[in-house]
Protein backbone atom coordinates (compact mmCIF):
# COMPACT_ATOMS: atom_id res chain seq x y z
CA UNK A 1 0.00 0.00 0.00
CA UNK A 2 1.70 3.33 -1.33
CA UNK A 3 1.94 6.04 1.57
CA UNK A 4 -0.76 8.32 -0.52
CA UNK A 5 -3.43 4.81 -0.39
CA UNK A 6 -2.80 5.09 3.31
CA UNK A 7 -2.90 8.44 3.89
CA UNK A 8 -6.47 8.53 1.66
CA UNK A 9 -7.69 5.14 3.91
CA UNK A 10 -6.19 6.98 7.04
CA UNK A 11 -8.41 10.14 6.84
CA UNK A 12 -11.51 8.28 6.27
CA UNK A 13 -10.88 5.74 9.33
CA UNK A 14 -10.18 9.32 11.41
CA UNK A 15 -12.58 10.76 10.44
CA UNK A 16 -15.40 7.86 10.67
CA UNK A 17 -14.15 7.67 14.58
CA UNK A 18 -14.80 11.39 15.10
CA UNK A 19 -18.33 11.14 13.70
CA UNK A 20 -18.84 8.36 16.11
CA UNK A 21 -17.44 10.29 19.28
CA UNK A 22 -19.19 13.38 18.17
CA UNK A 23 -22.58 11.19 17.95
CA UNK A 24 -21.80 9.64 20.76
CA UNK A 25 -21.70 13.25 22.54
CA UNK A 26 -24.35 14.33 20.71
CA UNK A 27 -26.72 11.71 21.58
CA UNK A 28 -26.16 11.27 25.80
CA UNK A 29 -27.77 14.09 27.86
CA UNK A 30 -24.65 14.36 29.88
CA UNK A 31 -20.70 15.00 28.70
CA UNK A 32 -19.28 11.63 28.42
CA UNK A 33 -15.97 12.17 26.69
CA UNK A 34 -13.39 13.97 28.59
CA UNK A 35 -11.95 17.31 28.42
CA UNK A 36 -10.17 18.51 25.85
CA UNK A 37 -11.15 14.82 23.98
CA UNK A 38 -10.39 16.64 20.82
CA UNK A 39 -6.76 17.48 21.19
CA UNK A 40 -6.26 13.89 22.60
CA UNK A 41 -7.83 12.47 19.32
CA UNK A 42 -5.65 14.65 17.02
CA UNK A 43 -2.69 13.94 18.94
CA UNK A 44 -3.04 9.99 18.92
CA UNK A 45 -3.94 10.79 14.73
CA UNK A 46 -0.68 12.22 14.37
CA UNK A 47 1.65 9.82 16.52
CA UNK A 48 0.23 7.10 14.15
CA UNK A 49 0.90 8.70 11.06
CA UNK A 50 4.13 9.57 12.10
CA UNK A 51 4.73 6.01 13.14
CA UNK A 52 3.33 4.38 10.04
CA UNK A 53 5.55 7.27 8.32
CA UNK A 54 8.86 5.62 9.72
CA UNK A 55 7.71 2.28 9.15
CA UNK A 56 6.69 2.30 5.92
CA UNK A 57 10.09 3.91 5.20
CA UNK A 58 11.99 1.32 6.70
CA UNK A 59 9.98 -0.96 4.76
CA UNK A 60 10.83 0.63 1.41
CA UNK A 61 14.63 0.21 2.55
CA UNK A 62 14.23 -3.76 3.10
CA UNK A 63 16.24 -6.06 4.67
CA UNK A 64 16.91 -6.15 8.66
CA UNK A 65 16.44 -2.68 8.84
CA UNK A 66 12.20 -2.63 7.76
CA UNK A 67 12.32 -5.14 10.98
CA UNK A 68 13.88 -2.32 13.25
CA UNK A 69 12.05 0.52 11.73
CA UNK A 70 8.46 -1.17 12.70
CA UNK A 71 9.16 -2.34 15.97
CA UNK A 72 11.27 0.80 16.61
CA UNK A 73 7.97 3.13 15.56
CA UNK A 74 5.49 1.02 17.48
CA UNK A 75 7.75 1.03 20.22
CA UNK A 76 8.31 4.81 20.04
CA UNK A 77 4.44 5.16 19.23
CA UNK A 78 4.28 3.73 22.44
CA UNK A 79 6.29 5.91 24.60
CA UNK A 80 5.07 8.81 23.07
CA UNK A 81 1.06 8.42 23.82
CA UNK A 82 2.31 7.59 27.18
CA UNK A 83 3.53 10.38 27.95
CA UNK A 84 0.92 12.40 26.37
CA UNK A 85 -1.23 10.30 28.59
CA UNK A 86 1.06 11.70 31.78
CA UNK A 87 1.06 15.23 30.48
CA UNK A 88 -2.63 15.39 30.40
CA UNK A 89 -3.36 14.00 33.68
CA UNK A 90 -0.78 16.04 35.17
CA UNK A 91 -2.83 19.13 33.68
CA UNK A 92 -6.67 18.74 33.34
CA UNK A 93 -7.94 17.05 36.34
CA UNK A 94 -10.32 14.71 35.04
CA UNK A 95 -12.07 11.50 35.72
CA UNK A 96 -9.72 8.75 35.27
CA UNK A 97 -11.24 6.00 34.40
CA UNK A 98 -13.21 7.78 31.63
CA UNK A 99 -10.28 9.06 30.58
CA UNK A 100 -8.16 5.11 30.64
CA UNK A 101 -11.16 4.02 28.51
CA UNK A 102 -11.22 6.81 26.06
CA UNK A 103 -7.07 7.37 25.97
CA UNK A 104 -6.26 3.42 25.26
CA UNK A 105 -9.43 2.80 23.10
CA UNK A 106 -8.37 5.60 21.06
CA UNK A 107 -4.56 4.07 20.89
CA UNK A 108 -5.57 0.55 20.23
CA UNK A 109 -7.93 1.52 17.45
CA UNK A 110 -5.05 3.60 15.66
CA UNK A 111 -2.38 0.77 16.49
CA UNK A 112 -5.10 -1.93 14.93
CA UNK A 113 -5.56 0.16 11.90
CA UNK A 114 -1.79 0.88 11.32
CA UNK A 115 -0.38 -2.60 11.97
CA UNK A 116 -3.04 -4.01 9.69
CA UNK A 117 -1.76 -1.59 7.03
CA UNK A 118 1.94 -2.43 7.51
CA UNK A 119 0.75 -6.00 7.22
CA UNK A 120 -0.60 -5.30 3.70
CA UNK A 121 2.54 -3.88 2.98
CA UNK A 122 4.20 -7.04 4.46
CA UNK A 123 1.96 -9.64 2.52
CA UNK A 124 2.93 -7.83 -0.47
CA UNK A 125 6.38 -8.62 -0.44
CA UNK A 126 5.96 -12.29 0.24
CA UNK A 127 3.97 -12.89 -3.19
CA UNK A 128 6.99 -11.35 -5.49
Amino acid sequence: MSFPRFLLFFCLFTIILGLIAYGIESITPQTVLIPKFWVVFGAQAGITLAAYAASDAGIKKGGELSVFAILGAITIKLLFAMGLALVYLLKIKANSTFFALQFFSLYFLFTVFEVICLLRNLRLQNKT
